[in-house]
C-alpha cells in the first residue's frame, strides 16, 4: 500500500518513541514544530509517488515480492533500476534539499546481499528472515532509518577492547526467543520520525568483537531506545527561506537491553561478515549520494542563476560570471555523471539484486564531498556580497526603513526589491547559515569520510591491469613475477558477462523530469517581450 504525505504523519501517531530535542521530551513526532521540517521532507517522498506523471519514476515493482513499491525503498536488479533510483532522488532532493528515505532502500539492497552471503556460508534463514521484513516493511510503505555508525570511543581501539562497551552496539544476552543488545548508534538520519530502526554494524569486526556483529530491525518506540536528536532544518526562523520549510534531524540512539526477537535478526556474532555488509551498504548510500547532491546543487545552480538576474546582470554578457556558473554546473553534473556510470556498470550480485560500480560510486561521492565548499563558493560569487549582507526580514516590515530600503536596494528594474530579497535570503539559508554548514559537514562526512571512499577506490580499482598494459607495451614480461601485490589488483573487463550488466539490460524510464529539464535563458525583460 502507498501512502499519502497525510498518511505518513497519521501512522507516525501510532508510534510512541522517547525522543528528546534540545533537552525536552518530544509529546508527538508529526506535530513537534522542531521536527516539522524533516516530517515535510520524507512526507514529500510519499505524495511524489502518489503524482501520476510520477508514477512510472517514483514507483518500482519489488521483484521479491511482485508490489508495487515506493521506488526509494526497492531493491534493484538491473542498470536500470539503478538509473531510475539516482534519477528519483535527484527529484526528491531539488524540492526537499535531502529527502532522507532513499537510506532505507539502500540498506534493503546492502542486507539483500548479505544475508544471502551468510546463508550460503554457513546455512541458517537469515536471508528469509529478512525477505519477511523487507516484504512488511513495503507493504506497510515504512521509511526506516539507519543506525550504522556507532559512539566509537577510543577509535586506536577495537570494539571489544574498549572501556565502555555501550561505545559500540553489541550483543548482552542471547535467549530463547531473540537477543538483547545494548550501545549507542550516533547519526542516525531521520531517527525520531520513522517506522523503523535497522541496527547495523559500523565496520570490520575480527572474532572477538564477534558480540558486535550485530543487525537487526526495531520500531522506533522499542522498549529501551531514547533518540536524542536536533532539530530539523531552522523553523520558526523568517530569514529561512526554504530550511523553515524542508530539513533534517539526526539523533543518537542510546539502546539499554532493548530486546529483538529473532525474525528481526539479520546478523548476530557472524563476525566475518561484519565487513561485508558495511562496505556494500556504503558502496549502496554513495551511489544514492550522488542523486541527492546532485538535487542539491540544481538549487543552488537556479539561485545563482536567479540572483545574478535579480542584480541587474545578463550572464550572456557578464562572461566573468558565466564561468563560474559554468563550473558549478560542471561540478554538479560531472559528480553525477559517476553516478550514471556506476549504474551502467553495475555487476549482478548472486542474491539476485544488482550492485553499483565500486570505483565510479566512490569517485562521485568523493568528488561532492571535497566539492560541496566549491558549489557553496561559487554560488556566493554569483550571488554577490547582498547574500550576507542585507538587513534582517522583520525590516522590510519597518515603517521606518522599509519604503527607503525597497529604493535603493533594488537591481534588475523587472524585479521588486521584496523578491530580489527572497532569492539572497534562499542562497543565504542553503550557503551561509548554520543549515548550510550542516549541508556541507553532511555532504563531506554523510556516508562515510573522504578517506574511506579513497580507500574503497584503491581496493578496486584495476591498477594491476594498467601495469599489464605499459609491461605489454613495452614487452617486458615481469606480471607474472611472484609476490608483486599492485599486480594483483585487477578486474574484468567492462561490458562483459563477468564484468557488469550484460548489454540489453533495461534502461532507465524515459520520463522528462525537471531534474534533467532545461531552463531557458535570458534576461527577464527578453522573455516578456518574447511573450509578447
Amino acid at each position: 500500500m502507498l501512502m499519502s504525505g497525510s498518511d505518513y504523519r497519521d501512522s507516525l501517531d501510532r508510534y510512541k518513541p522517547s525522543v528528546y530535542v534540545n533537552g525536552r521530551k518530544v509529546k508527538s513526532v508529526a506535530g513537534d514544530a522542531e521536527l516539522a521540517p524533516g516530517v515535510n521532507a520524507i512526507g514529500l517522498t510519499y505524495d511524489f509517488a502518489l503524482k501520476p506523471e510520477l508514477a512510472r519514476l517514483m514507483r518500482a515493482t519489488e521483484h521479491a515480492s511482485g508490489g508495487e513499491v515506493n521506488r526509494l525503498i526497492h531493491v534493484g536488479r538491473t542498470s536500470g533500476d539503478l538509473l531510475n533510483k539516482l534519477e528519483a532522488v535527484r527529484l526528491v532532493c531539488q524540492e526537499t534539499g535531502c529527502a532522507q528515505r532513499y537510506l532505507t532502500g539502500d540498506a534493503f539492497s546492502a542486507l539483500y546481499q548479505a544475508t544471502h552471503r551468510v546463508d550460503q556460508e554457513h546455512g541458517g534463514d537469515y536471508h528469509q528472515r529478512f525477505l519477511a521484513y523487507m516484504r512488511e516493511a513495503q507493504d506497510r510503505d515504512w521509511s526506516c532509518a539507519v543506525a550504522m555508525t556507532d559512539g566509537k570511543g577510543d577509535r586506536s581501539l577495537r570494539p571489544h577492547q574498549q572501556e565502555i562497551s555501550d561505545s559500540y552496539v553489541h550483543i548482552v544476552e542471547r535467549r530463547k526467543g531473540g537477543i538483547v543488545i545494548s550501545g549507542v548508534k550516533a547519526i542516525v538520519t531521520g531517527a525520531p520520525y520513522v517506522h523503523e530502526i535497522l541496527v547495523m554494524p559500523g565496520r570490520t569486526m575480527t572474532e572477538p568483537d564477534a558480540d558486535f556483529a550485530v543487525c537487526c530491525a526495531l520500531p522506533v518506540d522499542a522498549k529501551g531506545l531514547t533518540i536524542v536528536a536536533r532539530p530539523a532544518g531552522r523553523p520558526g526562523e523568517s530569514a529561512a527561506k526554504f530550511s523553515a520549510k524542508y530539513g533534517q534531524s539526526t539523533g543518537v540512539c542510546l539502546l539499554e537491553r532493548v530486546f529483538v526477537p529473532w525474525e528481526r535478526v539479520f546478523l548476530a556474532g557472524e563476525w566475518q561478515h561484519a565487513g561485508f555488509l558495511t562496505h556494500t551498504y556504503a558502496t549502496h548510500h554513495r551511489h544514492t549520494c550522488i542523486g541527492a547532491r546532485a538535487g542539491f546543487g540544481d538549487l543552488l545552480i537556479g539561485a545563482g542563476a536567479l540572483m545574478t538576474e535579480a542584480n541587474g546582470i545578463d550572464l550572456d554578457r557578464a562572461h566573468n560570471l558565466r564561468e563560474q556558473m559554468v563550473e558549478l554546473i560542471k561540478i554538479v553534473e560531472g559528480f553525477y555523471a559517476c553516478g550514471v556510470a556506476a549504474s551502467v556498470y553495475a555487476a549482478p550480485d548472486p542474491a539476485g539484486n544488482v550492485m553499483p560500480d565500486v570505483v565510479f560510486a566512490n569517485i562521485g561521492k568523493l568528488l561532492l564531498a571535497t566539492q560541496i565548499y566549491d558549489m557553496h563558493r561559487l554560488a556566493h560569487h554569483v550571488s554577490g556580497g547582498l547574500i550576507v549582507s542585507l538587513p534582517g526580514p522583520d525590516e522590510d516590515h519597518n515603517p521606518a526603513t522599509a519604503a527607503k530600503l525597497a529604493d535603493v536596494l533594488r537591481g534588475h528594474p523587472d524585479i521588486p526589491y521584496d523578491k530580489r530579497m527572497e532569492v539572497a535570503r534562499f542562497v543565504e539559508d542553503l550557503t551561509a547559515s548554520s543549515q548550510g554548514g550542516w549541508y556541507s559537514v553532511i555532504s563531506l562526512h554523510g556516508g562515510g569520510s573522504p578517506e574511506a571512499m579513497k580507500k574503497e577506490i584503491w581496493r578496486n580499482y584495476p591498477v594491476g591491469n594498467k601495469v599489464e598494459l605499459v609491461e605489454r607495451l613495452l614487452e617486458r614480461g615481469v606480471l607474472a613475477e611472484p609476490g608483486r601485490k599492485i599486480a594483483g589488483n585487477r578486474q574484468p573487463g567492462r561490458c562483459c558477462d563477468d564484468g557488469c550488466m550484460v548489454p540489453g539490460s533495461p534502461q532507465m524510464v524515459p520520463l522528462p523530469s525537471p531534474a534533467r529539464a532545461r531552463r531557458k535563458t535570458g534576461s527577464v525583460k527578453a522573455r516578456k517581450q518574447t511573450k509578447k
